[in-house]
């Protein structure tokens, strides 16, 4: 393999830089760019199998792209399928060096209108997906139009790509989509099952007020609660299948040659300073989007989509005629299940507030019949709604209309806000969400709690709240100082900017 200097020597040349080389008059054109494809670094990015994880990764794949690395971006089977179903046939033939492949996940044949049940998705990672993978890494060896593959960048919940760089003898990446102070919540399941707090003796304990016991002994997370941790703690099962996953992925973690966490330093230091001291090499990279936005990007790259279901433009036509800071955004994520009654309440608690609303309601995402709404509702809102099932969600938060976002606490959908510069409505379901929800209203004060069965008063009270009360204006001007600390981290002499390259010379050109 090449050293680091003939790569990094390669980067500058592929960025446009002037590097002096001399050719004896022998070599030929084709003999040249056979060297090229040759010495290019290749690295093959592995996402977690959901939309949230393959947008990150996504962004990251093409900042290295950026950097010179030709890409090969790796999906089940089931999720490809979703992306050209969504996005179009052509939509993921990408360039001569970002390529798209895909493995089976061994799981039964599923809607693909729908997410994958995650306890199902956790055992394919765990049991499943490393042979194929290492299948394909030897496939992709073997051709000889692309370069060797020189280092894997995966999700740190797909651990099983560790086992398949040491076998390949090249560097591996882990990349935290999640946030640190999550990450660091999932860490603890080991230390929290030895030490008796989970699981649960019974469902009693999930309302006698015992998950209010506060966990005083985890680095950077000081005051939080049982209930603040992911949510798969509080199962009363000792063989829970995302219990017992996620305790085991995030004790791989340092398996990995290094971390990266979609965040930025100013932002969770305390709790990137506590991994720190259990993982080498822990570095703040996010966000990642505003990294991209600092490049001159190539238009046929950025015409690649990641989204699983597809977008309806017409939002973005219907925030056009809006008033700036006039509507407030509501989704809840691309998996999480709402019940009929939950939808109602939060429904009429929008159409009690007066005020402007753009939702977006996936086709799987309410439990029970399709026709949810009351017909009071879709009278009283007929001027002031537009529902759609899915929207391209950085440009409806960066939308002057938009003034603030009702939302499950999905990590992309946190960072996406907070560089947004607007301000919450938190109303978490289960996993990280609950983690993210306490930093965002408690740590950060960007956002407003709200139980997700919450009655349609409060949902009309924290609404009008933040659009128009004195609360929603403290939190925009909050979430804007922190808007302003993240472009910082993200400009060339930014924290995560130095850390991103820091970690390609260090990590990924380390052969």
């Amino acid at each position: 393999m090449l050293s680091a200097d003939s790569y990094i020597d390669y980067i500058h040349r592929s960025n446009g830089n002037n590097v002096n080389r001399k050719h004896t008059q022998t070599e030929t054109q084709t003999d040249m760019d056979s060297k090229a494809v040759a010495d290019k670094p290749h690295a093959v990015c592995f996402p977690g199998p959901f939309q949230s994880h393959i947008k990150a990764m996504f962004n990251l794949a093409k900042l290295l792209h950026h950097k010179g690395f030709h890409i090969t971006f790796v999906n089940t089977d089931f999720n490809h399928k979703r992306l050209l179903k969504a996005r179009g046939s052509d939509a993921l033939n990408g360039l001569p060096d970002f390529r798209f492949e895909s493995i089976p996940d061994g799981l039964p044949t599923s809607d693909d209108n729908a997410a994958q049940d995650i306890g199902m998705v956790g055992e394919s990672v765990r049991n499943y997906l490393l042979a194929p993978f290492l299948g394909l890494l030897a496939e992709l060896n073997r051709s000889p139009s692309i370069p060797t593959v020189t280092c894997i960048v995966s999700d740190v919940f797909c651990s099983f790509t560790a086992t398949a760089a040491t076998e390949f003898g090249i560097p591996s990446l882990f990349f935290i989509t999640i946030s640190a102070c999550s990450f660091m919540g999932f860490r603890q399941y080991r230390a929290l099952k030895d030490k008796g707090f989970t699981p649960l003796k019974d469902e009693s304990y999930l309302t006698n007020g015992y998950l209010d016991t506060i966990i005083d002994w985890i680095p950077g997370m000081k005051g939080i609660r049982l209930r603040d941790l992911p949510s798969y703690v509080t199962t009363t099962d000792p063989n829970d299948v995302l219990f017992n996953f996620c305790m085991e992925a995030t004790e791989r973690a340092n398996e990995a040659s290094a971390i990266i966490v979609h965040t930025f330093e100013a932002l969770e230091r305390e709790v990137l300073d506590g991994l720190s001291t259990i993982f080498p090499a822990v570095n703040a990279v996010g966000p990642l989007q505003l990294l991209l936005n600092q490049k001159n990007e190539d238009s046929s790259l950025n015409s690649i989509g990641w989204n699983l279901l597809k977008e309806e433009p017409e939002c973005l036509e219907w925030l056009d005629n809006k008033e700036p800071n006039s509507v407030i955004y509501v989704n809840f994520g691309s998996i999480a299940v709402m019940s009929k009654e939950q939808l109602i309440e939060f429904s009429m608690g929008l159409a009690n507030s007066n005020q402007y609303f753009l939702w977006i309601i996936r086709p799987d995402q309410v439990r029970g019949d399709s026709e949810i709404f009351p017909t009071v509702f879709k009278e009283k809102t007929r001027e002031r709604g537009f529902i759609a099932s899915w929207c391209a969600q950085e440009e409806v938060l960066n939308h002057p209309s938009v003034g603030g976002f009702l939302t499950h606490c999905g990590w992309n959908s946190i960072l996406e806000s907070l560089y947004a510069g607007v301000p919450m409505i938190c109303s978490p379901m289960f996993g990280d969400q609950l983690t993210n929800c306490r930093f965002a209203c408690v740590e950060w004060g960007i956002g407003m709690e709200i139980s997700i069965d919450a009655k349609r008063d409060e949902v009309e009270k924290l609404v009008r709240e933040l659009m128009e009360g004195e609360k929603g204006k403290q939190l925009k001007r909050n979430v804007m100082e922190w808007k302003k600390m993240a472009e910082e981290a993200t400009t060339p002499i930014g924290s995560s900017f130095v850390n991103f390259d820091k970690v390609v010379k260090e990590v990924l050109l380390s052969k």
